[in-house]
């Protein structure tokens, strides 16, 4: 029998807008992968809400400060924090994007 979640997960806005443009970019390759990959990212984020510590801490000093974790997912980020028992969902981009800007 599985264990009740202990924390609710919540998507800030501009992480669902990741999720649409993750969604979109690979659907113009193929909508059936594209289906798939977003479930894989939903499973793998729906585990937070029992293992809230399954991401890592970032290597990044800005991040670390303002108490973000990642969780990866494929080749993807996912940036999130923990408040109370909540799970904000931050941010879902692609490994190789400079995350300069996001700090």
């Amino acid at each position: 029998m599985d264990e009740p979640a202990k924390y609710t997960l919540h998507y800030l806005p501009i992480a669902q807008e990741d999720l649409i443009s993750i969604l979109d970019y690979i659907a113009s390759d193929s909508p059936s992968r594209a289906s798939a990959f977003i479930e894989k990212l939903d499973t793998q984020i729906g585990r937070l809400e029992r293992h809230p510590f399954l991401g890592r801490v970032p290597r990044h000093p800005k991040l670390r400060e303002f108490g973000y974790r990642v969780l990866i997912v494929a080749s993807y980020l996912v940036f999130y924090t923990i408040r109370g028992d909540r799970i904000e969902i931050h941010r879902v981009i692609h490994g190789s994007r400079n995350l300069d800007h996001l700090v």
